[in-house]
C-alpha cells in the first residue's frame, strides 16, 4: 500500500489509447479517479476508432513501453497494475519482465478482440499472455468470449464456465474471474475461481448499447478497490455496481456503442 499520510494509492494501467475516450488507457485513467487513486498510464497501442469501429491501430515498440513503464516505477510507488490491450508477443514479453521485478496486485484484462469486433491481439500475443503474464496476475478478468479463446473450452453453461475457468487457473493465474457481461442472457453472471473454490456474482442486465470500455472499467476498479486493501471477493460486487451506475448514468454519446459516465451520481466505493 502506498497511501500513507494520506496519500492516495498509485494504480498503473498499461493499455491502448482510445481517441475516443470509451475504453483504454483514457477509461483506466477516468475509473481510477472514480476510486479515489492517482492513475498514470503507460501506452501499447494508438489505436484508429470512434464509438461505432476501429479502422486500424499503431503499436508501441517494446523499447518506447519499456521507458514509459520504467519512467513511472523510478517515480512512483505503485499499488496495483491493470493491464488491458497488449497486442504483439514482444508487448507482452515487455510487460511480463517489467511486471515480474515487482510485488504488487496485478489485475489482467485481456483485451483480444474490440467491441466492434476488431481484432486487437494476434495469436503469439495470446500464447504468450497464457505462458508469462498469467503466472504472474492476482486476477485475470475475461469475458466468455476471451476466455473461450485463452481456455479452447466452449463456454454453454456454468459448468462449463467453471471449466474454462481451472483450465486458466492451470497456467498460473493466481484467480480467474470469468465475465458474462456480452452474453446472450437476462442476467449478468459473473464466475470467480480462486483458492478458495467458485463465487457466482449475479446481477440483472442493464439493456443499453452504452457500454464502452465495461471490461477495462471494471478490472480498473477491481485494481483500485485491491489497492485501497480490499479483499477480492470484497471488490468485485463494488466494480460491478459501479459499472451497473456507470452504464445507467452513460452520458448518451457517439452513434455506436457509446461510452460510460465514469463518475455515476450517488455512486459511494464503500457500499
Amino acid at each position: 500500500m502506498n497511501n500513507e499520510a494520506g496519500k492516495p494509492p498509485v494504480v498503473m494501467t498499461i493499455a491502448g489509447f482510445d481517441p475516443s475516450a470509451g475504453a483504454g488507457v483514457l477509461a483506466d485513467i477516468k475509473t481510477i479517479s472514480a476510486f479515489g487513486c492517482y492513475g498514470i498510464a503507460a501506452v501499447t497501442s494508438v489505436t484508429l476508432q470512434n464509438t461505432q469501429r476501429i479502422s486500424g491501430a499503431c503499436h508501441q515498440t517494446p523499447a518506447s513501453l519499456r521507458q514509459q513503464i520504467a519512467m513511472l516505477f523510478d517515480d512512483f510507488d505503485v499499488a496495483a497494475i491493470k493491464t488491458g490491450m497488449l497486442p504483439t508477443e514482444e508487448i507482452v514479453k515487455e510487460v511480463a519482465t517489467l511486471v515480474s521485478r515487482r510485488s504488487l496486485h496485478v489485475i489482467v484484462d485481456p483485451v483480444l478482440k474490440s467491441t466492434s469486433g476488431q481484432e486487437l491481439a494476434d495469436e503469439h500475443a495470446t500464447e504468450a499472455l497464457l505462458k508469462y503474464l498469467l503466472p504472474l496476475s492476482s486476477v485475470v478478468t475475461p469475458n466468455v468470449t476471451e476466455a473461450e479463446r485463452l481456455s479452447g473450452i466452449v463456454i454453454r453453461d456454468r459448468r462449463s464456465m467453471e471449466q474454462a475457468a481451472s483450465e486458466l487457473r492451470s497456467r498460473g493465474a493466481g484467480a480467474v474471474l470469468i465475465t458474462g457481461g456480452d452474453s446472450e442472457s437476462d442476467t449478468c453472471l459473473d464466475m470467480l475461481l480462486d483458492n478458495r473454490g467458485t463465487a457466482i456474482y449475479d446481477s440483472e442486465r442493464v439493456q443499453s448499447r452504452h457500454t464502452h470500455g465495461t471490461g477495462c472499467s471494471f478490472a480498473s476498479a477491481i485494481a483500485c478497490l485491491m489497492a485501497r486493501g480490499r479483499p477480492l471477493r470484497e471488490s468485485i460486487p463494488i466494480a460491478k455496481q459501479y459499472v451497473t451506475q456507470a452504464i445507467l448514468n452513460a452520458p448518451q454519446l457517439g452513434h455506436g456503442h457509446g461510452p460510460l459516465n465514469h463518475f455515476p451520481p450517488g455512486f459511494n466505493i464503500e457500499s
